[in-house]
């Protein structure tokens, strides 16, 4: 959980910060991604609010229930980043598949994607032993 922690708390409390300046519209058009004015590009985007959400609270609570010494941390922690893998996948599939590349908004959703695969691994293992 050492080396898991920071990254909880930076991707969980990122998406929260990222949720709130969405929605009060305070990311300049010079760092949008492509189209961020066409309605179906904020449908879409909005549609992560819910996963992604789901995502900082269930990495949150694994924080807390670590801190609990309860064992049930980590179910919660491996639903974390079982959808922050998926989060960042359909994103990048998104992105790809319409041949837009930022390199801003690639980078995010590339270690939202990769950084998972670091530690589902541990969790799976140690569900076998």
């Amino acid at each position: 959980m050492k080396a898991l922690k920071p990254f909880f708390l930076v991707t969980d409390i990122g998406f929260i910060i990222y949720w709130i300046v969405t929605y009060f519209s305070w990311i300049p058009k010079e760092w949008a991604f492509k189209d961020y004015d066409n309605e179906m590009i904020i449908a879409w985007n909005w549609s992560f609010f819910p996963l992604d959400i789901f995502i900082s609270v269930t990495g949150l609570f694994s924080l807390y229930l670590y801190k609990k010494k309860k064992s049930s941390w980590k179910n919660f922690a491996l639903i974390s980043l079982v959808l922050t893998f998926c989060s960042g996948l359909q994103a990048i599939a998104f992105w790809a598949f319409s041949g837009d590349f930022d390199i801003t908004w690639w980078s995010v959703n590339l270690y939202l994607l990769i950084y998972p695969l670091f530690f589902i691994p541990m969790f799976l293992s140690k569900a076998e032993d």
